[in-house]
């Protein structure tokens, strides 16, 4: 399927800075409740990640992250998740976060 370069451009992937990680012990699967700074314009974003099989909490605030901004708010086990934090899974299927590659100002728009 091929879509117009203008449905890309609907689509707001920014990068922002994981400032808080938490357990999320609801969740059916194993998930983490993040919350990430997306710069001064944009501020603060809640987001719901399975990433515990990967990563453990302590090292997750200060990173740098992708999402996506304009997909909605999602309720997962009474937790509202504000943002898509973007992902590919390793060879056993395990979330590997999708990054910069250096520091860049959060709120910084992928194009």
């Amino acid at each position: 399927m091929t879509i117009a370069f203008e449905d890309f451009e609907r689509v707001e992937i920014r990068v922002g800075t994981i400032v808080d990680a938490r357990e999320f012990p609801r969740a059916r699967r194993p998930m983490y409740r993040l919350t990430i700074d997306f710069g001064p314009e944009i501020g603060t974003r809640a987001s719901a990640a399975g990433l515990p099989e990967r990563y453990e909490l302590a090292d997750l605030p200060g990173r740098q992250v992708i999402a996506v901004l304009n997909m909605g708010q999602r309720n997962i086990a009474g937790f509202m998740s504000e943002c898509l934090t973007l992902g590919v899974p390793d060879a056993e299927g395990e979330t590997i976060l999708l990054v910069p590659t250096s520091e860049v100002p959060d709120g910084g728009r992928l194009f």
